[in-house]
C-alpha cells in the first residue's frame, strides 16, 4: 500500500472536521491553528486546503480568506441522484473484479458491527468502509475519488441531521445483501441492492431535513 503523503493525510483530518462538524459549517479557517492540531507544517496543510475548495468543501472568500462551504439542502436531489448512478455501477464492476479478500474484509466489517453496544457513529464508520472496500473491488480510481467526495458530503448531511437519532443498523443489514450477491456474482442484484441502499438513505435524510425545517419542498 501507497504511503499516504503529508497533504493527503492533511485533507483527511481536515475533512474529517468538517464532516464531523468539529469545523461547522460557515467556520473560518485558521492555517496556523490547523498547522498546531495536525502536527503538520504550512505547505501540506495549503495544498490540502485548496483540494477541500475544489471538493467544495470549503469556500474561497477573497481577501478573507477560505470558510467551511454550507450544504443548501435545495442540492440533495443533485448529490444524491449521483450516487443512485454512480454506487451500483461501482457495485456491479466490484461483482466483476472484486477478489476473495474484498468479501473477506467485508464480511469481517460486517461482523463488527453486529456486536452489542455499537454507536451511531460507530455505524455510520462501518457503513462507509463498506462503501470504501467495494469501491476498491471495481478497481478504478476515478470512480472511487467521485464516489470518496460524495459519499464524505452525505456523511455531513449525516451528521447536520441525523447523527442524534438516526439508527444506521438497517443500512448495515442492507450491505449484509449486497456482500450476498458480490459473493455470488450476480452483478444485477448487486447493482439493485447498491441502488436500493442509497435511495434509502436519501430518503431518511430528506425526512429529517423536513422535520427539522418544516418544509415539504425536497
Amino acid at each position: 500500500m501507497a504511503t499516504e503523503s503529508l497533504s493527503e493525510q492533511a485533507y483527511r483530518l481536515i475533512r474529517q472536521k468538517i464532516v464531523r462538524l468539529e469545523l461547522a459549517p460557515g467556520a473560518v479557517i485558521r492555517e496556523d491553528v490547523l498547522q498546531q492540531q495536525l502536527g503538520i507544517g504550512r505547505t501540506p496543510i495549503r495544498e490540502a486546503l485548496q483540494r477541500l475548495a475544489r471538493d467544495q468543501f470549503l469556500v474561497v472568500i477573497p481577501r478573507r480568506g477560505m470558510i467551511v462551504s454550507n450544504i443548501d439542502v435545495a442540492e440533495l436531489s443533485m448529490l444524491y441522484e449521483t450516487r443512485a448512478i454512480l454506487e451500483p455501477y461501482a457495485a456491479r464492476l466490484a461483482c466483476q473484479r472484486g477478489r476473495q479478500e474484498h468479501w473477506q474484509q467485508m464480511r469481517e466489517v460486517l461482523d463488527s458491527a453486529a456486536k452489542p453496544k455499537i454507536t451511531a457513529q460507530d455505524q455510520i464508520h462501518f457503513d462507509a468502509q463498506c462503501h470504501e472496500i467495494v469501491w476498491a473491488a471495481a478497481g478504478n480510481r476515478f470512480l472511487t475519488d467521485t464516489l470518496d467526495v460524495l459519499y464524505a458530503q452525505s456523511d455531513r448531511l449525516w451528521h447536520i441531521y441525523l447523527s442524534d437519532v438516526a439508527d444506521m443498523g438497517h443500512a448495515l443489514d442492507e450491505h449484509v445483501e449486497i456482500l450476498h450477491a458480490l459473493e455470488s456474482g450476480d452483478s444485477d442484484l448487486a447493482y439493485k441492492l447498491s441502488e436500493t441502499h442509497v435511495q434509502s438513505f436519501d430518503a431518511q435524510v430528506r425526512d429529517a431535513v423536513r422535520k427539522r425545517l418544516g418544509s415539504s419542498s425536497l
